[in-house]
């Protein structure tokens, strides 16, 4: 696996030897010192270009860092370069492991990327056109206090989709209450946990850290207690096993929404809590394919 330095002068070398790239900035976990560095850290690469048609009519150019596992260009699903702005992204796995996600911009928009991110710096600029920026920092990324709607929002959006998967138990749909527990394409359950424990660690914290993409830091915040029950919540395909975990993510949620009701000063809606978890308990309870619903 070539190192770091070896990758950086990969990167730069390309950038040196072609007149379409006029500046190169690094963004990502590289340039981020409060995270720890492994093998896995991608090199998130900006190409500022004077022509990103010319990169994107023939992709051959790409081989120039090397053999790759897989390359995905996700701009290129219904791709329009004036639907995304003239930007185009190459996302490469390459033979020795390590990835680089390189992202091209037009230098028409050097403002937009500068304004973007936060977490930005330069490794090449070959007319001094990129003005002075601050030091990177991750502050964009910190979790951000809600507000109270966002808070009953969240509350309510918990205790709603709750519903679907009894529902999708006391129909044996399996896959259809698994989803609803776990899937992010919607707001559902889980997420909803993971962001009142993710705002109550924003408050323990000053609200100034970051628990990182898919929330891959927030253990080292939370309590081990927390942990443990956020842990239990992850069944597998069983009813008895997504029962429980509905259940068990319904007791820490509400443990946690009270602890964040308290510290900012909100309303925990109780009634909306008890009248939900008694409709769980009644369709757990509920004898198959019941003609009757009685509460």
């Amino acid at each position: 696996m070539r190192n770091q330095q070896q990758m950086m002068d990969l990167i730069l070398n390309f950038a040196e030897q072609d007149e379409r790239v006029r500046v190169v900035a690094m963004n990502g976990s590289r340039v981020n010192r409060k995270v720890p560095t492994d093998i896995f850290q991608d090199y998130d690469i900006v190409y500022l270009v004077t022509d990103v048609p010319s990169f994107v009519e023939d992709c051959g150019w790409t081989d120039y860092f090397g053999e790759k596992i897989i390359m995905q260009m996700p701009d290129a699903k219904g791709y329009s370069l004036e639907n995304n702005e003239g930007r185009y992204a190459y996302l490469m796995l390459l033979a020795d492991g390590n990835r680089i996600d390189l992202r091209l911009f037009p230098l028409s928009l050097q403002a937009t990327y500068i304004n973007e991110d936060k977490l930005i710096q330069v490794l090449l600029d070959k007319d001094q056109r990129m003005p002075e920026l601050l030091p990177p920092t991750d502050e964009d990324y910190h979790i951000q206090c809600p507000t109270a709607q966002q808070y009953a929002d969240c509350c309510n959006e918990l205790w709603w989709v709750s519903t679907y998967i009894a529902k999708g138990l006391w129909r044996k749909e399996i896959l259809y209450a698994i989803d609803h527990l776990h899937l992010y394409v919607r707001l559902y359950v889980r997420p909803m946990l993971l962001q009142m424990i993710t705002w109550q660690v924003g408050i323990a914290t000053g609200f100034q850290v970051s628990v990182g993409k898919n929330h891959k830091y927030l253990q080292q915040y939370v309590d081990p207690e927390v942990w443990t029950q956020l842990v239990a919540t992850y069944p597998q395909a069983d009813d008895e096993q997504i029962w429980q975990a509905l259940q068990q993510t319904g007791d820490l949620f509400r443990q946690v929404a009270l602890d964040v009701a308290t510290q900012l000063h909100f309303e925990y809606d109780r009634v909306q809590d008890q009248q939900v978890s008694a409709y769980l308990e009644h369709i757990r309870t509920l004898r198959p394919q019941a003609q009757d619903f009685y509460l």
